[in-house]
């Protein structure tokens, strides 16, 4: 299914067809990369959450600008009074040394109110921390880049790795019934004195170690289903399995250094921590602005109202002016911020130029990786033509005597070991390529629309194969009873 391109020779074509063509019941329609991309967009939660903290980030920049618009205040009160006065008085010639109390009211309730607008007219504390908002919506736009890229590569490596580990899968159930067909003729060799004990538990050896790798590969593709319901909150039936045909070659321009200069201009993990140094750069900017003077124009208007003594009548009162402010000492806490915003200004320098040479370090790597994928994939092939050769030229010297059961074994594991090598190799070269892309900033939805062209539309299902009596583990070599030793 997946390597009929292969120009392999007649006796190998079987081989492949038998481990690699599905003969079993699929659900109509399985999900692409594209569409299963298009639902971590719409589903993920980590996703969902940085586009959440950019709209709070933009937000902040509403707030910070609020500073420097008009503001009205308005306050009231209504109370009840009560006085309580003892005062005496004496008079010269009246006689009396009793004190009188006041006549006046000892109960009455008054109300006010208080109205009063002010217009900034110089604040630069607040108009710097407008600037900081706004530099930090600038980094907040490149982070949610880096959100948004992290995950298109996540999807798309757990979806090959699923297709990985199912063609891995295959070999692994090919290969351990194989083996334990070749077991049980060894059995019966034994059993009729054709063969020591010693091939048969060779042969049992050879065996569990292939029952063992079977085991293992079923795990991975188990781990490998839940990495992608992860990422998009959904479990898909099945999927569409990479293409044949699909293009082995160096990535486009086969330059490293155009990949490098990418990275620097265009990769948002570093245009983010570029940014940050302006975010450090505004927080020194309003540290100094707190030496600064502050102006604004302000109108107020006061009522007040009571009802002592029986009167009648308000008072009211409108004022209009201009209001300075000059901070002379503030204890040292200004200078201390200046001093704060100036060793954190510096961390965020450090922090972009690690994050520029770590970006440049694996955009170099990944384009090694990707050049050796390659050759890689092309060795790989060639390595299931030469172990098919070599296990044909065993099973010719044991038909002669020259070697035993146990090198047949040997022989079978090593073609099945090929074939999936082979498949590593391929999605090796796949996710490394889309890595490369992410590290240069060029990983978008288009990008994944490219690799999505190589599907086939062939199904692989996400049910595990049965781990006995399937024809479609038989044995891809075919081998009947071994003939006898030295015949």
């Amino acid at each position: 299914m997946r390597l009929a391109h292969w120009a392999v020779n007649a006796p190998l074509r079987p081989l492949l067809l038998a481990v690699f063509t599905a003969s079993f019941v699929l659900p109509a329609q399985a999900a692409d990369l594209i569409t299963i991309t298009r639902d971590a967009l719409d589903n993920n939660a980590e996703l969902a959450s940085a586009r959440s903290e950019y709209l709070g980030v933009e937000a902040g920049r509403d707030v910070a600008r609020g500073g420097l618009l008009p503001q009205i205040n308005a306050s009231g009160t209504v109370a009840h009074n009560e006085q309580y006065e003892s005062q005496g008085s004496s008079r010269a010639g009246t006689g009396a040394g009793t004190g009188n109390v006041s006549a006046g009211d000892d109960r009455y309730n008054t109300v006010a109110l208080t109205l009063e607008a002010t217009q900034a007219l110089y604040d630069e504390v607040t108009r710097r921390q407008v600037t900081k908002a706004e530099r930090q919506i600038d980094q907040q736009v490149y982070l949610l880049a880096a959100t948004e890229q992290q995950l298109l590569i996540d999807v798309a490596s757990a979806y090959f790795d699923i297709l990985r580990a199912y063609e891995v899968l295959e070999a692994r159930f090919a290969q351990e019934r194989a083996i334990g067909r070749q077991l049980e003729q060894a059995g019966e060799q034994f059993e009729v004195g054709l063969i020591a004990i010693t091939e048969v538990e060779e042969a049992r050896a050879t065996f569990d170690q292939s029952r063992a790798d079977r085991i293992a590969a079923e795990s991975n593709l188990q781990v490998a289903f839940e990495a992608l319901e992860q990422l998009t909150g959904q479990r898909y039936a099945s999927i569409e399995a990479l293409g044949d045909s699909m293009p082995i070659a160096l990535p486009e321009p086969s330059n490293r250094d155009y990949w490098v200069e990418q990275a620097i201009e265009r990769n948002p993990q570093v245009l983010a921590q570029q940014a940050g140094i302006e975010v450090s750069r505004s927080g020194v900017e309003i540290a100094r602005a707190g030496r600064l003077p502050t102006l604004s124009a302000f109108g107020n208007y006061q009522y007040g109202d009571s009802d002592i003594d029986n009167t009648t009548g308000n008072d009211s009162s409108s004022q209009v002016g201009i209001r300075a402010n000059l901070p002379v000492y503030t204890g040292g806490s200004t200078s201390a911020s200046i001093r704060q915003g100036t060793y954190q200004l510096e961390s965020s320098q450090y922090d972009f130029e690690s994050q520029r040479r770590s970006s440049i370090q694996q955009v170099r790597s990944l384009y090694t990786q990707v050049s050796n994928d390659v050759e890689t994939v092309e060795a790989r092939e060639q390595a299931i033509v030469s172990n098919q050769s070599a296990l044909e030229a065993t099973r010719a010297g044991y038909e002669v005597g020259t070697r035993n059961i146990v090198d047949v074994l040997n022989a079978e594991q090593n073609l099945y070991n090929a074939i999936a090598n082979y498949a590593e190799a391929r999605y090796d070269y796949v996710v490394n390529l889309l890595s490369l892309r992410q590290q240069a900033g060029r990983l978008d939805v288009d990008a994944i629309e490219e690799v999505n062209a190589w599907l086939t539309g062939d199904e692989v299902n996400f049910t595990l194969p049965e781990s006995g009596g399937n024809d479609r583990y038989e044995s891809a070599l075919n081998i009947g009873a071994p003939p006898q030793p030295g015949t």
